[in-house]
């Protein structure tokens, strides 16, 4: 999704500045102790306007939310949210994915989150997606042992494609479902789920939790990704389209 820029982006960035960490690798290894007062630390993925951000901060006020967005248009909408609701359990960092590594030390960190992430459909881009073997092993690299990914998406394709990555990755899968709203919402949604559960899109959902059988970086080089495309990503590009339109 193309992201309209933002009025006055710089100006609202320097007001949010207190809650952007400008230099993250500085504070790998040493986040708890940089922010003293919170138990543990939970990372999300792509936090768009940040209603999951807020909504679920709000609610573990010991526990440090680091929110990973790399469209600061995006971005600053969550962070004017965390600003006017007084949040202050949030930091955010405008950064890719594929840093992580350079950012969270091994087993600091106890949760991450990936939300309605882009699908990457094409073969040749499946390396691209947050849940592909590569990303797998930063994500096992960061997480304590039993520590978890919480993944929701609407393209069922992308979904079951994940499930083979992750049992292939030595994750242990629960709480999998292909409609995790059937019996009425369940949980705290994001801007986009709340929009495809009044369409009555089906949401995807599991919990990840790394094992003593999870790879990490260092099992060496990850497996080749061949016939990777998706089947169908329609639902994910019409769900797409419609918030575009809809965007203020």
């Amino acid at each position: 999704m193309r992201m309209r820029k933002r009025a006055n982006l710089d100006k609202r960035m320097e007001r949010c500045a207190g809650l952007l960490i400008e230099e993250p690798e500085a504070l790998r290894g040493r986040w708890l102790e940089s922010f003293p007062g919170h138990e543990r630390l939970y990372v999300e993925l792509g936090c768009g306007k940040g209603r999951f951000t807020a909504d679920t901060a709000e609610t573990i006020p010991e526990t440090l939310y680091i929110a990973v967005e790399k469209v600061p248009d995006a971005m600053i909408l969550a962070m004017e949210k965390i600003d006017r609701r007084g949040i202050e359990n949030v930091r955010f960092i405008d950064a890719d994915a594929k840093l992580l590594g350079t950012m969270f030390a091994p087993g600091e960190c106890e949760r991450i989150y990936i939300n309605f992430c882009d699908p990457w459909p094409k073969s040749r881009d499946a390396k691209l997606r947050l849940t592909s073997p590569a990303f797998l092993r930063i994500y096992a690299d960061m997480l304590k042992a039993g520590g978890e990914i919480h993944f929701k998406t609407d393209n069922t394709p992308l979904f079951d494609w994940s499930i083979t990555q992750l049992e292939a990755e030595g994750w242990t899968l629960s709480e999998l479902t292909h409609d995790l709203h059937e019996h009425g919402p369940v949980g705290v949604m994001t801007d986009y789920e709340a929009k495809f559960y009044e369409q009555g899109m089906k949401i995807n959902r599991l919990v990840a939790a790394k094992t003593a059988d999870t790879k990490t970086t260092a099992a060496g080089a990850v497996p080749r990704l061949r016939n990777a495309s998706l089947t169908d990503a329609r639902g994910y590009e019409e769900s797409q389209e419609a918030n575009r339109r809809s965007e203020p």
